[in-house]
């Protein structure tokens, strides 16, 4: 890497990322918040991972709700936290607890990764970086061999962002593009306002 991991990482935090989507030609697939409630309504076990989107657009409120209301209905939803995105200023870790997420729904990157096949929906809400499979892929970008949640490795991605651009590290997120991921695009709050809308109307 170019630069260290926390400067990847924090240096964009509280802002948009100014880098344009450079991966011309793939095509990526979207969906809306109506459609990714109805999919973690037909999940047994989904993933979320919370980012400085989350943090920024300050959803973990919104978030912490759609956990239990999900929960309720007997389905398993886990967190997966990045190790350096949960120590940093805004700690993620800490905004969870404040926001009601049970302690032992929160994990570890290491112990997600190992089972993380078995999810059947992930959310990733604001990050970027941390979930980049270019890390592993790409010997020459500026993030080779950060560590990543491999969340990609899941049956069913749903990339909340804000628009397609990468994030603060210039680095493309093949993520985006892969066949099994959906972005849903917006600020997190709205996005995950209009899944708690829709769960709320179906299970109350």
């Amino acid at each position: 890497m170019n630069r260290s991991l926390p400067n990847v990482i924090l240096g964009g935090f509280g802002m948009e990322a100014g880098v344009v989507q450079t991966n011309e030609g793939l095509v990526h697939t979207e969906i809306n918040s109506e459609e990714s409630a109805l999919a973690l309504m037909d999940a047994e076990r989904v993933l979320i991972v919370p980012g400085y989107g989350m943090a920024v657009g300050q959803a973990q409120g919104v978030t912490a709700e759609i956990t239990k209301v999900l929960t309720d209905q007997g389905k398993v939803v886990n967190f997966a936290v990045h190790p350096v995105a949960g120590r940093m200023p805004g700690q993620l870790n800490v905004l969870l607890a404040e926001a009601g997420v049970p302690y032992d729904q929160v994990h570890e990157m290491e112990d997600i990764n190992a089972e993380m096949s078995d999810y059947d929906v992930t959310m990733v809400i604001g990050a970027n970086d941390t979930v980049n499979s270019n890390a592993e892929d790409d010997p020459n970008c500026d993030i080779a061999g950060m560590p990543v949640i491999r969340v990609w490795d899941s049956s069913h991605v749903i990339f909340m962002k804000r628009s397609m651009a990468s994030g603060y590290a210039g680095v493309d997120n093949p993520v985006f593009y892969k066949d099994n991921t959906d972005m849903l695009l917006g600020n997190a709050k709205d996005t995950c306002e209009g899944i708690l809308r829709k769960l709320k109307d179906t299970y109350e």
